[in-house]
């Protein structure tokens, strides 16, 4: 008499098969930042999702902005995040800046984005926030801490979360190291004002990759390039990426990461560079 396994037995198959699974860290996405005029081609390259400029969406008139709402849901790539959050003019540090106006681009801003179901918003936006020359920089500081507090309840609303971005010095000259991001995000104090490491900026500035481990309650979101001539990450040799994301993998960072970069050629490196990011993150 032969024997077949009985319906139990299949069913606590299947409960062990989905324990182990869930055990597993869910692969990190890999997504390029990109203007409008290249989102199809960010997906014929086979980027997981795209990360647009919000000063770009924020500007586009009412017409425009539906039909790229319409194009984007057309193609078939999530927007989950977005960088380029203010626009140079908007100052939110120094004597001249203008409350209102702030928060009247921010709620136009988070409103666009919440309808292409963006949930991180990178405030990088050097010129927005460079310190004029002569201004106090405790004084910017203090108001970027304020400006925080005032537009993380407004992300809250929408499902966003906003992240700070280091930038080298050369880009701006207040908050120029992820450690100083930290310390910004711990002032604000707010579960919606978070942190973001760019490598690029992280390795202009040589700063340790060891701010990896000490900021991993607030990491939220990851941009890549090669340092030398922030061009595409093609080859793992190309410069000593191992010790962060050796960090990242030890503090079980599972998000994601996009390309903000240069190519020579396009087609041929963008699959290079997601299939070593992703290589990056596995054991």
């Amino acid at each position: 008499m032969r024997c077949f396994p009985s319906v139990v037995t299949f069913a606590l198959l299947g409960v062990l098969c989905l324990v182990h699974l869930s055990g597993q860290a869910r692969p990190v996405q890999v997504g390029l930042c990109t203007p409008l005029r290249n989102i199809e081609a960010a997906k014929a390259a086979g980027f997981d999702y795209l990360e647009l400029g919000t000063s770009e969406i924020a500007a586009l008139a009412d017409a425009d902005f539906e039909k790229a709402a319409a194009d984007i849901k057309q193609l078939g790539l999530p927007i989950p995040a977005t960088n380029l959050f203010l626009p140079a003019a908007l100052k939110v540090t120094g004597p001249q800046i203008d409350r209102e106006q702030q928060m009247a681009y921010v709620r136009k801003a988070f409103d666009r984005l919440s309808r292409l179901g963006t949930q991180i918003v990178v405030f990088g936006s050097g010129g927005a926030r460079r310190i004029p020359d002569g201004f106090s920089k405790d004084e910017g500081f203090k108001q970027l801490v304020e400006f925080g507090r005032r537009i993380a309840p407004e992300a809250r609303s929408r499902g966003i979360t906003v992240v700070i971005e280091p930038l080298r010095r050369e880009e701006t000259n207040i908050i120029n190291s992820a450690a100083e991001g930290l310390a910004l995000v711990e002032a604000i104090d707010d579960p919606n004002f978070q942190l973001m490491i760019d490598f690029y900026h992280l390795a202009s500035e040589r700063e340790d990759p060891a701010i990896v481990l000490r900021a991993n309650q607030h990491i939220r979101h990851l941009h890549m390039a090669n340092p030398q001539g922030r061009v595409y990450p093609l080859e793992w040799e190309e410069y000593d990426y191992a010790p962060f994301f050796a960090n990242l993998r030890k503090i079980g960072y599972d998000k994601r990461i996009s390309v903000e970069a240069s190519a020579k050629d396009f087609p041929s490196e963008a699959p290079r560079a997601i299939a070593l990011l992703r290589r990056a993150f596995q054991p």
